[in-house]
C-alpha cells in the first residue's frame, strides 16, 4: 500500500517530500488496521469450524460496510482543514493527501487481496480458538459494570462530562507554529549613519569575505557548505551553512563573537534561521506598533519600549523598526519661491532638478518585449554640498545659474527610515518570544506588563497596537475551533447516513471527549521530556485522531447492529460485538499508537513539526480505545431503555450465550 502511494502522489503531479514523508510515517500503523480487522474476522470463523474459502468469504462480507464506513470517515475528516489557507495548509495538505491515499488503497487490498490470499493459503483443517477465557471474562465484565441505570449514567458523566472539563483544566499553552531551525545562521547588521555603499563594501564587506573564507576551504572549522552577504547603507545581513549540520551551534557562536565582531559603531546579532519564518524573523515573530506625530517622544518610548521588552523576556530577540537610536547625516534643499519664479520654474521643476542631481529622476518605463526597463535620468554625480550648490542650470530663457541660486543647503541629522502605517509615523518593535516560553503567555505577559507602561508614557493621540502572530494565533484558533466542529458535523452526517441511524451516529460522536483527554495526556507528558505547547499542528492532530478513534465504535456498533437483526437482544449483541471485535480492536489500536510513535520521540532534525501532532494520535487511540469499551456498552443501552427496547436478562449470563462463529 505504501508502495503504491508513491504512485498515487506522482500520478496526481505530487512530490516527495519531508510532509508527504511524515504521511507515509503516520499511515503506517494507519494501513494494516483494515487488514487486521478482516484476517481477523477470517480466522474467527475458520476456529468456527468452516472452510478456508468459507470463511474468506463470508468473514470479508461481514465486515465491509464497516470498513467503508470508517475509512470514509477517516478521509473525511481532513476536508475542512483542507481549506486552510496560508502556511497551515500548505503543511496539511501533502499530509492528508498521503495519509488518505494509503488508507484507501489499504481497504481496496484488505477486502480483495487479503481474502483470495487467505482462502487459497489457510489449511482445512480447524483451528484451535485462540480467543481463549480471556475475551468472553473481559466481555462480561463490562457487560456487568454496564447492566443498570446508575452505573451507567455514572459511566457516561464521568467519560463525558469529566473529559470536557479536563480538557478545559489541563489544555496546554497557545502557540502558532514551532520553532523549526532550518541549519543555517543568520547575522544582521545596523551600520553608523552617513556610511556610503564605497564604505560599507571597503570596510565591512570586504573583511566579512576574508574572515569566512578559511571555513569556506576547510582551513578552519566547522566547513561551511555556503554563504550570501547582502548589504546596504544603514545595515545588512549575512547567512552561512555548515556542512555538518550537527555543528550549527559551533557556527552560532564564531558568528556572533568572531565574525560580526570589530565594525566600529555597528551592532550586530546573529541567530540560527526558522524554517517559517522570514529573513531575521520568526513564525512567531509580534509585532508592537507604537504611532504618534510626536517624533522624539516616539523614538523616546520605542526605545524604552525595546529595554522593557528585552528585560520582561531574557534570550528574546527584540528589534525597532526603524532604530531609534541611529540617525543618519540629510541634506535638506530649502526652496527659494522669489528666486525660483524669476527663473521661470516652479517648485515641482525644482524638486525634479534636484532628483536628477541627486538618486536621479525617474521619466518612465521602457518594454524590450520581455521586461520592463525603468528609465532614469542622473546627472554627475557630486560629493559635497558645495559642489552640488555650484551645479550649473539653464533657465527657460536661456541663462545659466547655480543651483544655489534657487535652493539653499544645508545638513542635518535625520531619521534613517520614515515608516508608515495608515499614513501615521510609526515606530515597530518586533519580538521573537523564546522558545521555551509559548505565544499565549508571551502575549499574556506583554497585554498585563508591557502595553500599559508603554500607553502611559505615549503623547496624547498617540496609538499603540499588536499585530504578527498576535492576529495571526487569534485567526488561526477561531478557524481551527470551527474546523473539529465541522469536522465532527461530517462524521456525523456520514454515519447518519451509513447507519441510517441519528442514534447510532450520535453513539459513536460522543465518544470524541474520551479520546481529547487522551489526546492533552499524549501532550503533557511529552511536555516533561521537550517544551511542547499547543501549536497549529497539533490543533490539526486532534482533527486527524477523531477519524481515527471513531473507527473502532464503528466497528462495535455496527457489528451489535448485526446481530440484533439476526434476533439476539441488545446484551447479547453487545457481548458478542465485543468478543468479536475486542482482538481487532487491541491490534489496530496497537499498529496506530506504535505507527505514530517515533515521530512522538524521534530526536532528529525536524522533528517539532510533527512531534505534538504524534503525541495527540498516541494518546487518542490509546485512551480512547481502553475507557470507549465502558461508554459505548452504557451509551446504547442506555438509550435503548429511553426507546422502551427489551432487554434480555442478567448480563452475567451474556457471555455464555455469544456465538463463537457468526
Amino acid at each position: 500500500c505504501l508502495l503504491a502511494t508513491f504512485g498515487a502522489l506522482d500520478l496526481g503531479g505530487r512530490t516527495l517530500n519531508v510532509i508527504s514523508l511524515a504521511g507515509l510515517a503516520f499511515a503506517v500503523g494507519m494501513v494494516v488496521e483494515g487488514a487486521i480487522v478482516v484476517s481477523g474476522n477470517i480466522i474467527r470463523l475458520k476456529e468456527g469450524g468452516m472452510t478456508p474459502v468459507e470463511a474468506a468469504q463470508t468473514g470479508t462480507r461481514e465486515v465491509v460496510p464497516a470498513l467503508i464506513a470508517s475509512t470514509v470517515t477517516t478521509i473525511a475528516v481532513f476536508l475542512p482543514v483542507l481549506f486552510l489557507r496560508d502556511v497551515e495548509g500548505q503543511i496539511f495538505a501533502d499530509l492528508a493527501l498521503t495519509i488518505s491515499i494509503a488508507v484507501a488503497l489499504s481497504i481496496v487490498v484488505a477486502i480483495t487481496v487479503l481474502p483470495a490470499a487467505a482462502g487459497g493459503w489457510l489449511k482445512a483443517k480447524k483451528l484451535k480458538s485462540g480467543y481463549g477465557d480471556g475475551w468472553p471474562a473481559l466481555t462480561d465484565r463490562i457487560l456487568r459494570w454496564t447492566d443498570s441505570r446508575p452505573k451507567q449514567l455514572g459511566w457516561i458523566m464521568a467519560l463525558l462530562v469529566m473529559p470536557l472539563l479536563a480538557c478545559w483544566i489541563f489544555l496546554p499553552k497557545l502557540d502558532y507554529l514551532p520553532p523549526v531551525k532550518r541549519a543555517a545562521i543568520d547575522a544582521f547588521f545596523s551600520f553608523p549613519p552617513g556610511m556610503s555603499p564605497e564604505v560599507v563594501n571597503r570596510e565591512i564587506g570586504d573583511k566579512l569575505i576574508e574572515r569566512l573564507q578559511p571555513y569556506m576551504k576547510g582551513e578552519k572549522q566547522p566547513a561551511l557548505k555556503n554563504y550570501y552577504i547582502w548589504l546596504w547603507p544603514g545595515g545588512g545581513t549575512i547567512g552561512a551553512r555548515v556542512v555538518d549540520e550537527s555543528r550549527i551551534g559551533e557556527l552560532e557562536t564564531i558568528m556572533r563573537d568572531e565574525i560580526t565582531q570589530g565594525f566600529p559603531d555597528t551592532r550586530a546579532f546573529a541567530t540560527e534561521g526558522e524554517l517559517f519564518g522570514g529573513v531575521g524573523g520568526s513564525a512567531r515573530s509580534v509585532a508592537i506598533h507604537l504611532q504618534s506625530d510626536d517624533t522624539k517622544a516616539l523614538n523616546r518610548v520605542a526605545e524604552e519600549g525595546r529595554l522593557l521588552l528585552e528585560k520582561k523576556f531574557p534570550g528574546a530577540n527584540v528589534q525597532a523598526n526603524p532604530n531609534t537610536d541611529q540617525n543618519s547625516l540629510e541634506l535638506r534643499a530649502i526652496p527659494d519661491d522669489r528666486r525660483i519664479a524669476e527663473a521661470g520654474w516652479d517648485r515641482a521643476t525644482v524638486g525634479t532638478i534636484v532628483r536628477t542631481l541627486g538618486d536621479g529622476a525617474w521619466l518612465g518605463e521602457y518594454f524590450d518585449g520581455q521586461n520592463r526597463l525603468p528609465i532614469i535620468l542622473r546627472a554627475d554625480r557630486r560629493e559635497t554640498a558645495e559642489a552640488l550648490a555650484e551645479a550649473p542650470l539653464v533657465t527657460p530663457d536661456g541663462r545659466v545659474v547655480p543651483l544655489g541660486d534657487v535652493i539653499s543647503l544645508e545638513t542635518a541629522m535625520g531619521p534613517g527610515q520614515i515608516r508608515r502605517l495608515d499614513h501615521r509615523r510609526t515606530v515597530t518593535l518586533t519580538m521573537d518570544p523564546p522558545q521555551t516560553l509559548s505565544l499565549e503567555d508571551a502575549l499574556a505577559t506583554l497585554q498585563k506588563e508591557v502595553l500599559p507602561v508603554l500607553e502611559a508614557k505615549l503623547p496624547a493621540g498617540a496609538n499603540i497596537r499588536m499585530a504578527g502572530s498576535a492576529d495571526r494565533l487569534q485567526t488561526i484558533t477561531a478557524t481551527m475551533a470551527k474546523n473539529f466542529g465541522l469536522a465532527l458535523l461530517v462524521l456525523f452526517m456520514l454515519m447518519a447516513a451509513m447507519f441510517r441511524s441519528l442514534r447510532d451516529s450520535l453513539v459513536v460522536v460522543l465518544t470524541v471527549p474520551v479520546s481529547l483527554v487522551g489526546g492533552i495526556i499524549g501532550l503533557r507528558t511529552l511536555g516533561l521530556i521537550a517544551f511542547q505547547p499547543l501549536d497549529l499542528l497539533t490543533m490539526i492532530g486532534f482533527i486527524m485522531m477523531v477519524g481515527i478513534i471513531v473507527n473502532h465504535s464503528i466497528l462495535l456498533v455496527d457489528r451489535t447492529r448485526i446481530a440484533q437483526n439476526q434476533g439476539f437482544s441488545l446484551e447479547e449483541s453487545i457481548g458478542q460485538a465485543m468478543n468479536q471485535r475486542l482482538r481487532a480492536i487491541l491490534a489496530s489500536t496497537l499498529t496506530g499508537a506504535l505507527g505514530a510513535l517515533p515521530m512522538a520521540v524521534n530526536p532528529g532534525p525536524g522533528s517539532v513539526i510533527y512531534r505534538g501532532l504524534a503525541a495527540v494520535i498516541v494518546g487518542g487511540v490509546v485512551v480512547s480505545m481502553i475507557f470507549s469499551l465502558l461508554l459505548l456498552p452504557s451509551l446504547m443501552r442506555l438509550m435503548s431503555g429511553w426507546r422502551g427496547e427489551p432487554s434480555a436478562g442478567a448480563a452475567s449470563t451474556h457471555a455464555d450465550a455469544v456465538p463463537r462463529a457468526a
